[in-house]
């Protein structure tokens, strides 16, 4: 069947094309050319008056894994507050700021959003994060394994083991575990906390193996690159949430020393220390850094006012922030010998300086970051907020008098201390094109994502042009993925399943014998059941599996 869509006006960065009036054409899941003979299409949508633009990806949002699970299981009240309304499917479940499957997967798609990625998924618990990320419909998948805080790989790098054995190592973990890519959170610092520590700077050694997070960094960084993966080594440094902690992530920039690297929800790291209150913004000093690095990219980790729960494998942080939970309840835990994981529910509140400040540091840090395909759109789901906020966070990117509206309604100390009344910048619907779609496709190497041309995969996004970008970005007028309506007007029509994607790097198989005897003798569960077999990806006709190439150094 070919599908016409006309009229509309394009942004496709991914291809040169800024708001060009095109007709674009979709047949058998993929975008095509017109058809030489002039025949008609069989379905035709007049777009007039429409803006179309790939489907949007978000490369870092809490879907999958035992942090979340803990988050939907201690929280009723957060789905009390968020009952489905009549216009959802009765079996899609419910939940605001920690959503059950199927609510996360409605709610992306009617958003315009064909595929997200869960950034931290533990080697050992990757069977039942993958379960999760199966029963959630309508978007593609993946997900970034956890190393950094494993016994194994500290063990490695106090025994002085080879660049090799590491490297053979990360390969291993991301074929069994069934992962995209690798990340790092709090470098050894997770470890260090099940050992009393109660900090860990990037040049402070583990006191139990005597490694410092920059070596655990420029080791992993090392072997990603020597690896080939399309994603950089996604940091979650050292010191999140602590005054002062722009330092240290200046310094991190610097240890990788060229690598490529992707820090994390940077808006947690970018605070100063100066003012009465000893908290400020660092973010023209990151965002400089950003500026002059190439070979670092940011998300941004945008905190929005309202209540949400933050759940992170930071144990050692998660920790220090559970006296301000509300409602006053929150859990720490250790898993295995690999890491740990700590839930606390949250409220930001406009009238608290620090909140406030917050708020005000990550819109400094989009406005000031030059490269639009360096800086993604998140708010580190749900740390920083939901999801659901995006569109209001566009709205704030895009339209300064509206953003200095929401200025005026914060605390009065906190809005004398951003700088964000003097920064004009506001992006155009061109660059949220790339930090939604073209760059996070190019950053994880999803062939075919992000992008209008032909040959490219049939995901479109199509809204109807609005003053109002929030209402805009909020409710597409129709979303396709793989040719197919999947949703119209911001409602899904029919629920589909997509693929989860990974990558399966070669490595030496000699890397097997140590692994067999370590987790023999350490480990709970046999190193051949922790494995995640490619036909417990496919099992139940749920999507498919996606291998992306690597390309070793």
């Amino acid at each position: 069947m070919l599908t016409a869509l006309k009229g509309g006006r394009v942004y496709d960065p991914a291809n040169g094309v800024d708001g060009e009036v095109r007709d674009i054409y979709l047949q058998d899941g993929r975008i095509v050319a017109a058809p030489r003979d002039g025949r008609p299409a069989d379905v035709n949508y007049d777009l007039t008056g429409c803006v179309v633009m790939a489907g949007a990806i978000d490369l870092h949002t809490h879907i999958g894994g035992g942090k979340v699970n803990i988050a939907r299981s201690m929280l009723p009240e957060d789905h009390a507050r968020d009952l489905v309304d009549g216009h959802r499917h009765p079996h899609a479940g419910c939940g605001h700021a920690a959503p059950a499957t199927r609510t996360a997967g409605y709610r992306y798609a009617e958003m315009g959003y064909v595929a997200c990625f869960e950034p931290a998924m533990l080697a050992t618990n990757a069977r039942q994060a993958h379960m999760e990320m199966a029963d959630t419909p309508m978007v593609d998948k993946g997900a970034y394994v956890l190393l950094g805080n494993d016994d194994f790989l500290l063990g490695a790098l106090r025994d002085g083991r080879s660049p090799g054995f590491i490297r053979d190592y990360v390969a291993w973990t991301l074929k069994a575990a069934q992962a995209l890519a690798i990340k790092v959170v709090n470098p050894g610092g997770i470890n260090a906390f099940k050992y009393n520590q109660r900090q860990l700077d990037l040049d402070e050694q583990n006191a139990a193996y005597g490694v410092t997070p920059r070596r655990i960094l420029t080791a992993l960084a090392s072997a990603v690159g020597e690896l080939g993966l399309a994603h950089p080594l996604h940091i979650h440094g050292c010191n999140l949430g602590v005054p002062g902690n722009v330092e240290t992530t200046l310094a991190t920039i610097g240890a990788l020393e060229g690598l490529r690297g992707h820090l994390t929800h940077i808006q947690f790291h970018s605070y100063g220390t100066e003012g009465d209150r000893k908290f400020s913004s660092g973010a023209a000093r990151i965002a400089e850094a950003v500026n002059a690095n190439p070979n670092v990219s940011v998300d941004v980790g945008q905190i929005m006012f309202g209540r949400t729960v933050t759940e992170s494998g930071d144990s050692m942080r998660q920790y220090a922030g559970s006296a301000f939970a509300d409602p006053k309840k929150w859990v720490g835990m250790d898993i295995e010998c690999d890491a740990g994981c700590g839930v606390v529910p949250f409220r930001y509140r406009n009238k608290n300086f620090v909140n406030a400040l917050q708020w005000a540091i990550g819109l400094e840090l989009f406005l000031q970051v030059n490269d639009p395909w360096r800086i993604f759109l998140t708010t580190d789901h749900p740390n920083g907020a939901p999801f659901t906020s995006y569109p209001h966070l566009i709205r704030l990117l895009m339209d300064k008098s509206f953003r200095n509206d929401m200025l005026a309604t914060l605390d009065p100390d906190a809005a004398a201390a951003t700088i964000l009344a003097s920064l004009d910048r506001e992006y155009s619907l061109y660059e949220i094109a790339i930090m939604t779609r073209a760059a996070p496709a190019r950053s994880l190497g999803l062939e075919g994502f992000g992008s209008l041309g032909l040959g490219a995969r049939a995901h479109v996004t199509v809204y109807r042009e609005d003053e109002n970008r929030e209402k805009m970005f909020a409710t597409p007028a129709y979303v396709f993925k793989d040719g197919q309506l999947i949703v119209r007007d911001g409602r899904v029509l029919e629920e589909i399943h997509g693929a989860t994607h990974a990558v399966h790097p070669d490595y030496d198989g000699a890397i097997e014998r140590e692994l067999d005897e370590y987790f023999t003798r350490y480990m709970t569960v046999r190193k051949d059941n922790q494995r995640v077999a490619d036909d417990e990806i496919r099992d139940g006709g749920r999507g498919a599996l996606v291998l992306h190439p690597v390309k070793p150094a």
